[in-house]
C-alpha cells in the first residue's frame, strides 16, 4: 500500500530523449562552469547508447565548451571523451550508424575554427587533452581525409603542433601523433613539405633508434617507416632535403646494425624475426623511393647512397644466409635500382665481393647459423650462381631479383654488355664453369636439367635477350659462336640454330612450357629487325617446318607456345629477303597454305588476349603465398611483353605482305631489304638518264662554241665603243669648262646684288626699330598718365560713395519708413556705378593687354610699319573709350548728387533737420569731384 502511495506521488519518469534535450539546453544556457560540466557528464553517459540524439542536440555546445572552458582540464577531458564516444558508439545501439560519424566529421571540417580548437589542445601539457585531441583528429581524418588535410594545412602552426607530438615522452601520445601524421601525408605534396621542414626526419630516426632500430623495434618502427615513405614518395623537394641534410647515412647505419645483430652469437629469437623482417623490408622499400627510373634526382640519390656505403650493406643483407628469402629478394631488387643507369656505379658494382650464395642458402626452417671460412666471390658471379643454379621453390623471388639486378648492372652500358657477353662466350668455349654461364645453359642444357629446373633456361634467355637490346655488336658476337669442328668433319651448327634445335626438341618431349617460352622470347627478340640473324635461322630449313608443324598440331593447353611460335614465324617471314637460304617467295606459300592465314592470325590474336600477357601489369610476378608447391605462374619478361604489345599488329599484317617486297631495315647505318624489281627499274631509269645527260653535254659543247664567237664579236664592238667614248668625253670636258666660267661670272653678279639688297634691308630695319622705340615710349607715357588719372578718379569715386553711405545710414536711422524706396534706388545706382567701375578696370586691363600684344607684334613684324601704326591707333581709340567711360561715370555721379540734394530738400520739407556740416561736406565733395 505504501509503495503504491509513493509511486503515485513520484514525479513522472523522463525518457532518454527528453533528458538529453534538457542536458543540451542546460549546456547551451548555463553561465556557471560547474553547471556546464554536470550537463556534459550527463551527456557522456548517453553518448554510447544514444549517439544520434546527443550529437544532434549537443555537438555544437560541446565544441563551444572547448573554446569557452579550455582552461579547465577536467571539463576539457569530459568533452573530449564524449566526442570520442560519439565517433565510436555502441554497435548494438538502435541509433548506431555510419552516417552519424560522417555528420560529426562534416561538422568539424566545415568550420576551420573547430579543427583549430583541437589543434590548440596539443599545446597543453595534460596527457588526456593531447591524446584525445589526436584520436578525434584521426577519426575525422579517416572519414573526411581531403577536407581534414586542408584544415590542418590552413590552421596556424597546425603542422608544427602535430610534428611536436613525436617528441612527447608519453608513448600513447607519441604513437597517436605518428599515426595521425602518417594518415595526413600520403597524397598531399604541400603537407609533405611542411612536415619535412619541421625536422620530421630527425625526429623519426630518433624515434626508430629509441624503439630498438630495425632488429628490436616493433610496430612503432614500422609506422615510422610508413611516415618516411609518405614524405618521400614522388616528392623531389623532400628527397633533396633528405639527401642534403645527411640523413642518407642513417639508412646505411640502420642496415649495418641489423646485419651486425643478426651475425652476433645467438642471433635473434624466432618470435622477433618476423617483425625485424618487416622493418627491414619497409626500410628497403623506402630506399627504393629515391630510385624511381627516370626521376629528376635519381642520379644524385644513387651517388649519395653509394658514397654512404648503403650499397655494400644492402648486398651483405642480400647474401646473408640468415635472412628470409623475401628480405633477400627485396635487397637484390634494391641493389639493382641503386646502380641502374649510372655508368660509374655499374662499373664499380662489379668489383664488390660477397659471400657465396651457395654457402648462405638456407631453408625456411634454418636456425640462422653460419659456418666460418665462407668463400668470397665477385657479386656478378654470385648473382649468376643464384639465378642459374638454385632450383628451390622458396628461392624463386630471390632468383628473379638476382636476374633483375644483373640486368641493371649492364643496363644502357654497351661496354659492360660486350664485356659480360665476351666472358660468357669464353667460358662456354673453354668448357669451364658451365653451371653459371648463360650460353652454356642455353646451348648445352640437357633435357633432364630443363625438366628439373625450367626457370634456369628462362632466366638465361631473359638475361641474353636484354644483352641484345639495341646492341647490334652483341648480336654479331653471339652469332659467331658455333658448335662442332669443321676440321674434324663435324657439322658446324650456329648459336641460333642450336637454340632453335633445343626448342624443337623440348617441344617434342613435352617439357615445361616455361623453358619453351624462354627460348621463344630470346629468338623473337634476337631475330626482330636483324636480317643476318633471320638468314642464320633459315640456314637450317627443317627449323621453319618444325615450327609450322608445332603451330598446326599443338595442344590446347600450350596456346602460349603456339602463339609465340606463330610470332617467331611471322618475324622470320617479315625480315627474310630474296637472298635468304629460304627466299620470301618460298616462305609465303608455306605460311599461307600449310598453316593458313586465318590460323596464323588466330594464334597471334589469342596470344595477345591471353590473361598472362594481357593482364601482365596487374598480375603478381613472383611466388604466390597461397601456393604451397609447384612452379610459380611467371612466364614472361616485362621487356618482352612491351615488345609483343607494340609489334603484334605489325606481325599480324606480315602474312599479307607481298613476297616481292622486302622490309627496309637499317643495320649499322646501312639500309637493307629492298625489292629487287625496284632495283632493276631504278637501274633502267639511271641508264636513260645517262643517255640524256650525254646528249645534253653535246648540246652544251655546241652552245659553248657559239658563245666564243659571240664573245669575240662583242670584244670588237667594245673596242670601237671605247674610241667613240673617248671622243665624246673630250667634247664633254670642253663644254663643262665653258659652263664653269659662265657659272662663276653669274655667281659674282649674284653675290653683289645680294649684298646691296641686304644693306638696304638692314637700313629699313633700323628705321623701323627707331620708329618703334619712339612709339613705344609715347605709348608708355600715355598709359602711365591714363593709369594715374584713373587711379585719382577711382579714389574720388570711392570717397564719395563712402560719404553717401554714411549719410544714408544716418537718414535711415531716423526715417526708415520714408527712405526705404530712396535707399533701394541708391543701391541700384550704386551697383550700376560699381559695374561701370569694374568695366573701367577691365577696360584698363584690356588696354594693357592690347599694348603688350602691340609690342609683340612690333617685335615680330618689325618690317611692317603700317601694322605698328594701326596698333597705335587702336591704343588711342582704347584710351578714348576709357575717357568716355570716365565721363559717363562723372555724369552718373552728378545725377547721384542731384538726387541727394533732392532727398535733403525733401527731408527739410518733412521737418527733419539737416546739419550744415553735411552741406559743407557735400559742397567739398562737389568741389573735389569738379
Amino acid at each position: 500500500m505504501f509503495s503504491g502511495i509513493l509511486q503515485s506521488q513520484a514525479p513522472a519518469r523522463q525518457s532518454a530523449t527528453n533528458t538529453i534535450s534538457t542536458l543540451s539546453s542546460r549546456l547551451a544556457t548555463s553561465t556557471l562552469l560547474e553547471d556546464r560540466r554536470a550537463a556534459i557528464l550527463g551527456l557522456r553517459s548517453f553518448s554510447k547508447e544514444y549517439p544520434a540524439s546527443v550529437a544532434s542536440g549537443a555537438l555544437r555546445g560541446l565544441i563551444e565548451s572547448l573554446r569557452k572552458d579550455g582552461e579547465d582540464v577536467e571539463t576539457v577531458r569530459v568533452v573530449l571523451e564524449t566526442l570520442l564516444m560519439l565517433f565510436n558508439p555502441d554497435q548494438s545501439s538502435p541509433e548506431a550508424s555510419d552516417d552519424i560519424s560522417l555528420w560529426l566529421a562534416d561538422e568539424f571540417t566545415q568550420r576551420q575554427d573547430n579543427i583549430t580548437v583541437l589543434l590548440d589542445l596539443l599545446d597543453r601539457p595534460e596527457f588526456y587533452s593531447r591524446l584525445y585531441a589526436l584520436q578525434i583528429l584521426s577519426a575525422i581524418l579517416a572519414l573526411r581525409p581531403e577536407r581534414t588535410q586542408e584544415c590542418v594545412f590552413t590552421a596556424p602552426l597546425g603542422i608544427s603542433r602535430l610534428v611536436a607530438t613525436l617528441d612527447d615522452k608519453r608513448e600513447a601520445v607519441k604513437n597517436e601523433g605518428l599515426i595521425l601524421l602518417t594518415g595526413l601525408t600520403p597524397s598531399s605534396p604541400e603537407l609533405q613539405k611542411l612536415v619535412a621542414f619541421e625536422n620530421a626526419f630527425e625526429r623519426v630516426f630518433r624515434l626508430i633508434e629509441a624503439e630498438g632500430s630495425l632488429s628490436q623495434g616493433g610496430i612503432i618502427v614500422q609506422d615510422c617507416l610508413s611516415l618516411l615513405a609518405n614524405l618521400l614518395r614522388l616528392n623531389v623537394s623532400n628527397q633533396s632535403f633528405f639527401r642534403e641534410t645527411g640523413f642518407v647515412t642513417k639508412f646505411a647505419l640502420l642496415i649495418k646494425d641489423a646485419n651486425s645483430e643478426q651475425e652476433a652469437e645467438g642471433g635473434l629469437a624466432e618470435w622477433a624475426r618476423v617483425q625485424r623482417d618487416k622493418n627491414i623490408w619497409g626500410l628497403l622499400a623506402v630506399l627504393r623511393l629515391f630510385l624511381v627510373r627516370g626521376g629528376l634526382g635519381t642520379q644524385a640519390n644513387q651517388t649519395s647512397f653509394w658514397k654512404s656505403g648503403a650499397v655494400v650493406q644492402v648486398l651483405k643483407l642480400a647474401f646473408s644466409g640468415a635472412e628470409e628469402m623475401a628480405v633477400r629478394a627485396e635487397a637484390l631488387t634494391t641493389c639493382g635500382d641503386l646502380i641502374r643507369g649510372s655508368p660509374q656505379l655499374q662499373e664499380g658494382f662489379a668489383q664488390l665481393q660477397v659471400t657465396a650464395f651457395s654457402s648462405g642458402l638456407s631453408t625456411p626452417k634454418a636456425d640462422g647459423q653460419q659456418s666460418n671460412g665462407v668463400p668470397k666471390v665477385f657479386v656478378i658471379d654470385g648473382l649468376l650462381d643464384l639465378c642459374l643454379t638454385f632450383s628451390a621453390y622458396y628461392a624463386f623471388d630471390a632468383r628473379l631479383a638476382a636476374c633483375e639486378c644483373i640486368q641493371a648492372y649492364f643496363f644502357d652500358h654497351s661496354a659492360i654488355k660486350l664485356h659480360f657477353l665476351q666472358r660468357a662466350i669464353e667460358g662456354h668455349s673453354s668448357g669451364e664453369d658451365e653451371t653459371a654461364n648463360i650460353l652454356s645453359t642455353l646451348l648445352s642444357a640437357s633435357s633432364k636439367s630443363r625438366i628439373s629446373d625450367p626457370y634456369r633456361i628462362w632466366f638465361a634467355s631473359v638475361i641474353l635477350s636484354h644483352l641484345f637490346y639495341e646492341e647490334t655488336e652483341a648480336k654479331s658476337m653471339a652469332m659467331a659462336v658455333s658448335e662442332g669442328d669443321a676440321e674434324s668433319g663435324e657439322e658446324v651448327v650456329t648459336c641460333i640454330q642450336t637454340l632453335t634445335g633445343n626448342l624443337i626438341a623440348a617441344m617434342q618431349h613435352g617439357e615445361d612450357e616455361r623453358a619453351l617460352i624462354g627460348y621463344l622470347m630470346l629468338l623473337c627478340s634476337w631475330l626482330y629487325e636483324d636480317l643476318d640473324a633471320v638468314n642464320d635461322f633459315l640456314g637450317e630449313g627443317s627449323n621453319f617446318q618444325s615450327l609450322v608443324q608445332a603451330v598446326i598440331q599443338g595442344q590446347a593447353e600450350s596456346s602460349i607456345v603456339q602463339g609465340l611460335c606463330a610470332v617467331l614465324l611471322g618475324i622470320v617471314y617479315e625480315f627474310s629477303t630474296k637472298d635468304s637460304p629460304i627466299p620470301r617467295a618460298t616462305l609465303h606459300p608455306i605460311l599461307s597454305s600449310r598453316m593458313g592465314r586465318d590460323q596464323y592470325i588466330d594464334k597471334i590474336t589469342k596470344l595477345r588476349e591471353h590473361p598472362l600477357l594481357r593482364d601482365f601489369e596487374v598480375l603478381p610476378q613472383g611466388l604466390d603465398p597461397r601456393q604451397s608447391g609447384g612452379l610459380p605462374d611467371v612466364f614472361f619478361d616485362k621487356a618482352f611483353v612491351d615488345f609483343l604489345k607494340d609489334n603484334s599488329s605489325r606481325l599480324v599484317r606480315a602474312i599479307d605482305r607481298d613476297p616481292g617486297i622486302e622490309i627496309a631495315v637499317v643495320t649499322n647505318g646501312v639500309q637493307k631489304g629492298i625489292s629487287r624489281e625496284l632495283v632493276d627499274s631504278l637501274r633502267t631509269q639511271l641508264d636513260d638518264k645517262n643517255k640524256s645527260l650525254q646528249k645534253a653535254e653535246e648540246g652544251l659543247l655546241t652552245l659553248e662554241r657559239k658563245l666564243g664567237q659571240e664573245q669575240a664579236d662583242h670584244r670588237r664592238s667594245k673596242e670601237m665603243s671605247v674610241v667613240e667614248l673617248s671622243r665624246i668625253k673630250t667634247v664633254n670636258d670642253a663644254l663643262h669648262k665653258s659652263h664653269d666660267e659662265q657659272l662663276a661670272s653669274l655667281t659674282r653678279e649674284n653675290e653683289y646684288a645680294r649684298d646691296q639688297a641686304q644693306r638696304q634691308h638692314l637700313t629699313a630695319i633700323s628705321l623701323v626699330e627707331a620708329q618703334l622705340q619712339g612709339f613705344k615710349k609715347e605709348a608708355d607715357e600715355t598709359l602711365a598718365n591714363a593709369h594715374k588719372r584713373h587711379s585719382e578718379e577711382m579714389f574720388d569715386l570711392r570717397t564719395s560713395i563712402k560719404t553717401l553711405e554714411i549719410q544714408l545710414e544716418k537718414a535711415n536711422k531716423d526715417h526708415l519708413q520714408d527712405l526705404t524706396t530712396a535707399h533701394e534706388d541708391h543701391q541700384k545706382k550704386q551697383a550700376g556705378l560699381e559695374a561701370r567701375l569694374k568695366r573701367a578696370e577691365e577696360t584698363s586691363e584690356e588696354l594693357s593687354s592690347r599694348l603688350k600684344r602691340t609690342e609683340d607684334r612690333a617685335k615680330d613684324q618689325g618690317a611692317k610699319v603700317e601694322k605698328a601704326e594701326a596698333s597705335a591707333k587702336e591704343t588711342e581709340e582704347a584710351r578714348s573709350t576709357a575717357q568716355t567711360e570716365l565721363d559717363d561715370l562723372l555724369m552718373v555721379l552728378g545725377d547721384l548728387e542731384e538726387k541727394r540734394a533732392k532727398d535733403k530738400k525733401r527731408l527739410k520739407e518733412l521737418g527733419e533737420e539737416v546739419s550744415d556740416a553735411e552741406d559743407e561736406g557735400d559742397e567739398e565733395d562737389d568741389e573735389e569731384v569738379d
